[in-house]
């Protein structure tokens, strides 16, 4: 090892972030007053590269063409078109290779939005930084940066790499897209435990986060692929993403197909040449018109299209998909995993709870929103009491956030905490303007980590009053009194810290409050030594970000559905235990954190995913293992998030889903769908409409493939037996691309079934086409099959040429497809009611559309001289229509067969 990769490697292995200061920067061989001077910093630059991510390879559009034809069935479609160009059968040929074209031209227009979720991450890195080189401040390029540098930090910056800070002044840095946290995050500069999560690591400054306020000094102890920014890039980069359930199963019948095929096909031509005596050529043409006949090529297009569909339905339910296949996989989920921050919650402060020396109030409301009710004992606070009043009042005007109304909705400008206080003064009945006014302030001590409250001097009509909050333990300890509705009383100490203790255990955030009239303090120059030992304290408010009201109801719906809620977070194990059983998700109790799961193998963690539905305190590669080890245990996996640090178990994930409003580019890239209401209440109305998705693509299945089956039986026929053909390969493809296509697409418009939210989720590995649906395909193949043939030598008895009665013949298929499209919208119910024909707003749009076509491609010289057909006389049309009626009474007696008898119900109700 080269003495560069000695160092690289020593820098990479070393818990920077359990060393002391000094340690750290003993170790990088820097002094932090002086920074790195320029000589040597361009020689770490040569042993540690640039900082920066790499560039991920991108698929260009030619090979993202290429790719649509890596299919089974399009492998054998252009055989059969190879095998027409060598016969000089140049019609047929075109257009088999125009359908190959076409569907290719679908699936590259779907897949046309490129990967951007590495150029995302890219874009959180800043352009320049400020540094200390050989004791001057300079600006210099982030890319610039090497491991020693030191870095100086402001409110408002952008870190630039990550560091370990050596000097923090009331530093806060906003780190929930990296680690979840919903607030920002006190640093300092003392070492944590070795163990220590990235969101439990304090004195490190992350690479891609934001300085929300204070200063601070740091120096670089990683840059570019080796920062945890980098280290997500790379995770994303090597994770790939799994094909959907649908693609699975329409990859496996295309093999079963394509095998089937290659059988009929050796079979036949076998047949045909030993015992028909058929030349080759008239032998490749049926036998390649059998493939073509057998092939659903027109299935591709619409599974593409009733996919489209369902896209536009779900981005009216707020649902932007931006892979296509995720439509139908949201069909299928048996599990979602969701982050907290932003997802499940409001990523909203909100003080839920407050207790004074007379009682313990519970606050409601949404948010910020400065609506809500203040309760105690379930009933409506109706005269607010003085201690509860003075907390108001301390809540507005001991404060340096703004809460600002931008188009409607309640924002936060400063530190969440803080604007959380804002609405429960508001809710109490006071009004910020006249509490200003009346009493303005003339001092304050800031709040900085060190002391660990604020305090403000205001004067108000009876002269001064000192107002604090902060930490619970640091007020009390500057308290000797409580307020009570009768005045000041003995401080009950124990009370309250076993009442901080009980909030805490709630998941809330602590804060404590306290006043001093007339401090006898002068203003100007107050400090946090200052603070009076001597303080009334007014009582306790616990703050959350609440659980979103319609994400209860959403979590209930999909645990109805048979979908099993998981909640991984990168909060604390307490906060998560207690959000997740207001959501009712888990038992309420158990949560297991990230050190955990870095003890346990594969196995255990599988075993661990069985039992337990909260973890916290997650890192990405946490996440990511979590969706792996789910995955394992054969389920379909939704993973839901907001940050950075989500975006890998997203791209993981069977189905990620990114938040629209609060997430970051880097998720809204890797996810397959996006919230544009950031709500987890659109997740279950997208389950529903892909469980519709997946059920339409079914019924269009079973009711394109019996054509197929009947097209290929008629050829077969006529090889079997030495006849003419019934029909053509130029005419089964009109059939399959045309005809089946325009009906087929009826079907993507069926609406929801009344009970698709109450069945469990499809098993992993049940095929698209059950038992009972072979039965029904083969049923009604053979219907069709007796039903054209009938027609075709009805019309050679009438002594019509074979074009004309190969015309009938297809007009037969066509006539048989129509009425088993009325057949088709139930699976066993009676087609025989009004209801049948009615509720599905293309039905018979479609159904005239195919009506239109028909009489084209039988009437029409241009399409008769493409597809050899002549037009029919009236009494032709008398025959269809009547063979058409008794082909959908004899579907319809087969579903009154089976409705009768409860096992074949059973069976077929399951459609196992």
């Amino acid at each position: 090892m080269s003495p560069a990769e000695t160092a690289v490697s020593e820098t990479d292995s070393l818990p920077w972030h359990a060393l002391p200061a000094e340690e750290a920067a003993k170790r990088l061989h820097v002094d932090p007053a002086l920074g790195l001077d320029a000589d040597e910093a361009a020689g770490r630059l040569q042993t540690y590269g640039p900082n920066r991510l790499p560039h991920g390879r991108k698929k260009g559009p030619l090979l993202r063409f290429l790719s649509q034809l890596d299919n089974i069935l399009i492998y054998v479609l252009l055989v059969s078109g190879f095998i027409k160009l060598m016969l000089s059968l140049w019609l047929d040929a075109s257009i088999i290779f125009a359908v190959v074209i076409l569907n290719a031209l679908l699936g590259f227009l779907q897949e046309g939005r490129a990967e951007k979720a590495l150029e995302a991450i890219r874009d959180m890195l800043p352009a320049q930084a400020r540094v200390l080189r050989g004791g001057d401040t300079r600006l210099v390029p982030g890319e610039s940066l090497v491991p020693g540098d030191v870095v100086l930090l402001e409110s408002g910056d952008k870190i630039p790499a990550d560091l370990r800070l050596i000097d923090a002044r009331n530093l806060r840095a906003e780190e929930a897209a990296l680690t979840g946290e919903s607030v920002p995050v006190d640093k300092t500069v003392e070492p944590v435990p070795t163990r220590a999560t990235i969101g439990d690591r304090a004195n490190m400054g992350f690479s891609g986060t934001m300085v929300v306020s204070g200063r601070a000094t740091g120096i670089v102890i990683a840059t570019g692929n080796r920062t945890e920014l980098g280290r997500i890039n790379q995770m994303l980069a090597e994770v790939s993403a799994l094909q959907t359930p649908l693609l699975r199963q329409i990859k496996r019948f295309g093999y079963v197909i394509t095998a089937a095929i290659v059988i009929l096909g050796v079979v036949l031509f076998a047949w045909g040449h030993w015992l028909s005596e058929m030349s080759y050529v008239a032998l490749f043409q049926a036998v390649v018109g059998v493939a073509v006949s057998v092939i659903p090529e027109g299935l591709p297009a619409l599974i593409t299209i009733t996919l489209a569909l369902g896209v536009q339905r779900m981005a009216r339910r707020n649902a932007i998909i931006r892979r296509l296949p995720a439509v139908e996989t949201l069909g299928s989920v048996s599990r979602i995993c969701s982050d907290k921050t932003g997802t499940l919650t409001l990523m909203e402060m909100m003080v839920t709870s407050a207790v004074t020396a007379d009682g313990v109030y519970t606050v409601a409301g949404e948010g910020y929103a400065p609506e809500g009710q203040v309760t105690v004992d379930g009933e409506p606070v109706s005269a607010v009491p003085e201690p509860l009043a003075l907390m108001g009042r301390v809540s507005m005007l001991c404060n340096d956030a703004e809460l600002l109304q931008q188009e409607g909705k309640w924002k936060v400008e400063g530190d969440p905490t803080e604007g959380a206080l804002y609405p429960f003064a508001a809710k109490l009945g006071l009004d910020r303007a006249s509490e200003t006014a009346a009493s303005p302030r003339i001092d304050a001590i800031p709040f900085e980590s060190e002391h660990k409250f604020m305090a403000t001097l205001n004067r108000f009509a009876g002269g001064e009053m000192l107002l604090v909050k902060g930490a619970p333990e640091v007020i009390l300890d500057h308290c000797d009194r409580q307020q009570t509705a009768a005045g000041p009383a003995p401080l009950d100490r124990e009370r309250f810290m076993r009442e901080g203790d009980r909030l805490a255990a709630q998941g809330e955030r602590v804060l404590g409050l306290a006043w001093l009239p007339n401090p006898g303090l002068a203003a100007g120059n107050l400090g946090p030594q200052d603070l009076p030992r001597t303080l009334v304290l007014l009582g306790l408010v616990g703050l959350m970000d609440p659980p979103r009201k319609e994400a209860i109801d959403a979590v209930r719906e999909c645990q109805a559905g048979g979908i099993r809620v998981t909640m991984i977070t990168g909060d604390h194990k307490i906060t998560a235990a207690a959000i997740a059983n207001m959501l009712g998700i888990g038992d309420g109790r158990t949560a297991v954190a990230g050190t955990a799961i870095e003890t346990m193998n594969d196995a255990e963690l599988q075993d661990c995913v069985r039992e337990v539905d909260v973890f916290a305190r997650a890192s990405p590669e946490h996440k990511l293992r979590l969706v792996k080890a789910i995955q394992a245990d054969r389920q379909i996996v939704a993973m839901t998030g907001d940050g950075v640090n989500d975006a890998p178990a997203l791209k993981k994930a069977d189905i990620g889903v990114a938040m629209g409003i609060k997430g970051t580019e880097v998720t809204k890239e890797a996810a397959a769908m996006i919230l544009a209401d950031d709500n987890f209440a659109s997740i279950s109305a997208a389950v529903k409409e892909g469980r519709t998705v997946y059920n339409n693509i079914e019924k269009a299945m079973l009711f394109m493939l019996p054509t197929n089956i009947a097209q290929g039986a008629v050829i077969a026929v006529a090889i079997l037996f030495g006849l003419t053909l019934p029909i053509t390969a130029p005419q089964v493809l009109w059939v399959n691309m045309i005809t089946s296509v325009a009906l087929g697409l009826v079907i993507a418009f069926e609406p929801h079934e009344a009970d698709v939210m109450r069945r469990p989720p499809r098993p992993i590995d049940r095929p698209i086409i059950t038992g009972f649906g072979i039965w029904r395909i083969l049923f009604v193949g053979a219907a069709l099959l007796l039903y054209t043939l009938a027609t075709f030598f009805w019309m050679k008895a009438q002594g019509a040429s074979d074009p004309l009665a190969r015309t009938a013949a297809v007009n037969a298929i066509t006539m048989g497809q129509v009425f088993y499209l009325l057949n088709s919208r139930y699976l066993l119910d009676s087609s025989l009611s009004l209801r049948a024909h009615t509720g599905n707003p293309v039905l018979w749009a479609g159904i005239g559309g195919v009506v239109v076509l028909q009489l084209l491609f039988t009437y029409t010289a241009p399409l008769q001289a493409v597809f050899d057909t002549e037009g029919l006389p009236s009494r032709t049309w008398l025959w269809l229509f009547a063979g058409g009626i008794v082909f959908f009474l004899v579907v319809e007696i087969e579903k009154l067969a089976i409705r009768s008898i409860p096992a074949l119900r059973a069976a077929a109700i399951s459609r196992a």
